[in-house]
């Protein structure tokens, strides 16, 4: 069998391990009045998005953490609240969240014609943000819907972090990009639009660490951090 199919199976084992003992979620049905760990890493998957190669159910589409530079004091939930938007207006910010970023790019390239500000600069004036909004709100209804799983991994914040490693190893496990492509993207699947060769290519929501190279060792540390939340084998 080939090595990153192998690979692949034994991840997508452990993250099913993870979700018998956490069950899932979507953003559109979380708030941060929900138990959520201080810290850890997030596994997004896709609505039609299907393993074709390793097994069955839904394909991760993407890996992510938050606190990796030092002495930051970002929580899981304030990562996860950047990418689901506001609650009471639909809306949300795409230049905090390059999650979101990257669909909107895909939602304009498919659906929804010309928006020439988005992702222009790190802030935006009232104005434009108005201009934005509907795309906003169509960002958050698409990234509302993808069920996710969270690995509670506590550690330090910085670019030493544990959750670093399994986050980078993760997405370089998964990644398609100039690979031999396993559990390919459907062909409806929205990041074929995207304006990002690396998501396009990948089949990821990501565009960090898909041409890297991963170890895999990183599986085992995963299997330790599943079995501490409780993800019998």
């Amino acid at each position: 069998m080939d090595e990153r199919r192998e690979h692949l199976i034994k991840f997508y084992s452990l993250l099913g391990r993870l979700e018998k003992s956490i069950g899932t979620r979507t953003l559109a049905s979380c708030s941060g009045r929900m138990d959520w760990p201080k810290r850890g890493v997030y596994f997004f998957r896709e609505l039609g998005e299907l393993r074709s190669d390793t097994g069955d159910g839904l394909r991760i589409v993407r890996v992510g953490t938050h606190a990796l530079k030092t002495d930051s004091r970002t929580k899981l939930w304030t990562r996860l609240s950047q990418h689901k938007g506001q609650p009471s207006t639909g809306g949300g910010n795409h230049r905090g969240s390059i999650f979101r970023l990257i669909v909107g790019a895909a939602l304009i390239s498919r659906d929804m014609g010309e928006f020439p500000t988005w992702g222009d600069g790190n802030t935006a004036k009232g104005d434009v943000r108005i201009g934005e909004f509907p795309l906003e709100c169509e960002v958050s209804l698409v990234i509302g819907k993808m069920p996710f799983l969270w690995l509670s991994l506590e550690d330090d914040a910085g670019p030493g972090s544990r959750r670093g490693y399994v986050e980078r190893n993760a997405i370089a496990l998964l990644s398609n990009y100039h690979r031999h492509p396993l559990d390919q993207p459907s062909p409806h699947w929205l990041g074929r639009h995207c304006d990002r060769e690396k998501v396009r290519t990948s089949g990821l929501w990501n565009s960090n660490h898909v041409d890297e190279s991963y170890d895999p060792r990183f599986l085992d540390e995963l299997e330790r951090h599943v079995s501490a939340v409780g993800g019998a084998s």
